[in-house]
């Protein structure tokens, strides 16, 4: 955050020509843009067009493929920018749109799967409690009420002019330098900045790592009592979405949190640091239709017939798998087998069904 218009402390010129961000970044975002915008349009294909019916689990699944699209689309602007020597030439509208974009997704992104979570792990260990609220406008109506939310949040980003000229550098900046007027007040900027670091991040995060360790719990229980490959497998990729998510989104908001500490009431800077675990955030982007969308049977079908139509897919109970984070699955089985725990006689339940990962 700058103070004044026209001077900026030695730490910040010195981030503004980090060589390690100006190189790191634009090879990453690359990268990741290479992968996550065919592997998300063709999970978004698969998912609106050939998977029925749109469950909850689909629908957040749709919105997580939407807001990781938008998102790989501010890339080009980023990648530009920083191979440009953080000098931005797009205009000051523009700066203030890729910005709120990249945000806004990158933790709607975050809700996105703790929604995700929260409906699995209901569905794996409290299957019952699930049937009245498993219904898909629920599920457009958090989706509806998460973007409004975002967009609220980053409203000081949408009504200010985020670049900033520096002049002892020659270069214009998007969203590096923030000017203080940005808002009225010291408490308004804590506010602003507690919101991102506590709302958008913090209390998904818990919600999220304690619904996966409780659905690994409940499978790990299940898969001693009654010895299921398929609950092997849940139990894999549920310790695999939670550390993807730690790793991915853990380091670069805890470190936003000490640069905010540090920069308020210090005048010290981590953002080099938040710049370059930034990158892990976006990789994110590219992971979400693999552990999310190819895990499932409809995936790999449609896979299959696309790249490879001469080879018959075998009618297996592999292959005609429910996951064992569907609530679907769940909640007919409690039905029909009364109040056990959930997962006994889940065999049965992976025969007559089918539905995504």
């Amino acid at each position: 955050m700058a103070k004044n218009s026209s001077h900026l402390d030695a730490e910040t010129l010195a981030m503004l020509q980090n060589k390690a961000i100006s190189i790191t970044l634009p090879v990453v975002y690359t990268v990741v843009a290479i992968i996550s915008i065919p592997g998300n349009l063709f999970s978004l294909w698969v998912l609106c067009w050939h998977i029925k019916p749109k469950t909850p689990s689909v629908i957040f699944m749709i919105n997580l493929s939407i807001t990781d699209l938008m998102l790989a689309c501010c890339f080009p602007f980023q990648i530009s920018y920083h191979i440009q020597s953080n000098h931005w030439t797009f205009g000051k509208t523009l700066c203030s749109l890729v910005t709120v974009m990249f945000y806004s997704n990158m933790y709607s992104s975050i809700l996105t799967m703790t929604c995700i979570s929260v409906e699995r792990y209901m569905g794996v260990v409290h299957p019952m409690k699930l049937i009245k609220w498993r219904r898909k406008r629920y599920a457009l109506g958090a989706c509806v009420i998460m973007w409004i939310f975002l967009l609220l949040a980053f409203y000081p980003l949408e009504n200010t002019d985020l670049t900033y000229e520096v002049k002892e550098l020659g270069i214009i900046t998007c969203f590096d330098v923030l000017k203080w007027e940005m808002l009225p007040n010291f408490a308004a900027w804590v506010a602003f900045l507690l919101t991102l670091f506590v709302v958008l991040f913090l209390i998904p995060f818990i919600v999220t790592v304690g619904c996966y360790v409780g659905i690994i719990q409940k499978l790990i229980q299940t898969s001693s009592r009654y010895g299921s490959k398929q609950k092997t497998r849940s139990i894999y990729l549920a310790i695999i979405v939670l550390l993807v998510f730690i790793t991915c989104f853990a380091p670069n908001n805890f470190i936003l949190l000490g640069h905010m500490i540090v920069r308020l009431f210090y005048e010290r800077s981590l953002y080099p640091a938040y710049k370059l675990t930034l990158c892990l955030s976006c990789l994110n982007n590219c992971i979400d239709p693999f552990i999310y969308y190819f895990a499932s049977k409809e995936f790999y079908k449609k896979f299959m017939q696309m790249f490879r139509p001469k080879v018959p897919l075998i009618d297996s109970l592999e292959t005609r798998r429910e996951s064992l984070f569907s609530g679907r699955t769940m909640s007919v089985r409690s039905m029909s087998s009364g109040p056990m725990d959930g997962l006994e006689g889940v065999k049965i339940c992976l025969q007559r069904q089918e539905s995504v990962f």
